[in-house]
């Protein structure tokens, strides 16, 4: 599982973005509200008849990524995600990944409450072996306290990777403190069965409330070199209700 997102000077094995981007996927490399930048996902959808985009860059320690995701709301409790990423494949910049996300909630978070959903997605890649094709489910649960300024998050998960042609089970543990009015400390850890886990934390902030919002975070795996680490720097728009 890697929102999330391995990196490293390694004998065999897949490419290094495979796995980072298996890992995001059914951690919620698409998540609403936690949102950018975590990947561990939380028990929220982006509001009805609404869309937004998250988009980040993750420089790697041999590689750069650039991710968008666009997400909408249609109906009021079905977010549809369809985006992707670019990287440098056999000396080009190429789209590298393409995921499909659909999220519903089965009890929305609420203030000092609790909230639970499940989503399911594909990852595409087109230009490994065979244009490859990732498949992921998981359960975000979140629990607000102290008036939203503290949340935290869990994700428990299942993947087929066709990377390694098994099936892993995935889980996130996440949580977002409110630093200032516009300010968040993010911090999460999160991985699967049989991979060692890697951990995230950083800052969001609003620029515009609830329209405009940066982040900046760093990342790497555990007991891991510089090999392993990311920095990531991104931009989330969000759109009043406009869809029919």
């Amino acid at each position: 599982m890697d929102r999330f997102p391995s990196r490293g000077r390694r004998a065999a094995g897949p490419p290094p973005w495979r796995l980072a981007l298996a890992l995001a996927a059914c951690c919620g490399a698409s998540s609403a509200q936690a949102a950018r930048p975590m990947i561990t996902d939380d028990a929220r959808i982006v509001d009805a008849k609404s869309c937004q985009v998250e988009s980040w860059v993750r420089r790697n320690d041999d590689s750069t990524e650039y991710w968008a995701m666009p997400a909408c709301n249609p109906t009021g409790n079905l977010e549809l995600t369809l985006g992707g990423a670019r990287g440098r494949v056999d000396g080009h910049v190429r789209t590298t990944d393409v995921q499909f996300q659909v999220k519903t909630l089965l009890k929305p978070l609420e203030t000092d409450g609790w909230g639970v959903g499940v989503a399911a997605g594909t990852v595409r890649h087109p230009h490994a072996a065979g244009a490859s094709r990732d498949w992921y489910a998981y359960v975000p649960a979140s629990v607000s306290f102290a008036g939203d300024r503290l949340v935290v998050h869990g994700n428990l998960g299942w993947m087929d990777a066709a990377d390694t042609g098994g099936r892993h089970a995935t889980w996130g543990l996440g949580s977002e403190t409110r630093l200032a009015e516009r300010t968040w400390l993010i911090a999460e850890a999160f991985g699967q069965d049989r991979r060692r886990a890697s951990y995230q934390f950083g800052v969001r902030h609003w620029l515009v409330p609830d329209r405009v919002q940066v982040d900046v975070t760093y990342g790497n795996r555990m007991g891991m070199g510089r090999e392993e680490r990311w920095i990531s720097l991104g931009l989330r728009l969000l759109s009043p209700a406009f869809l029919p």
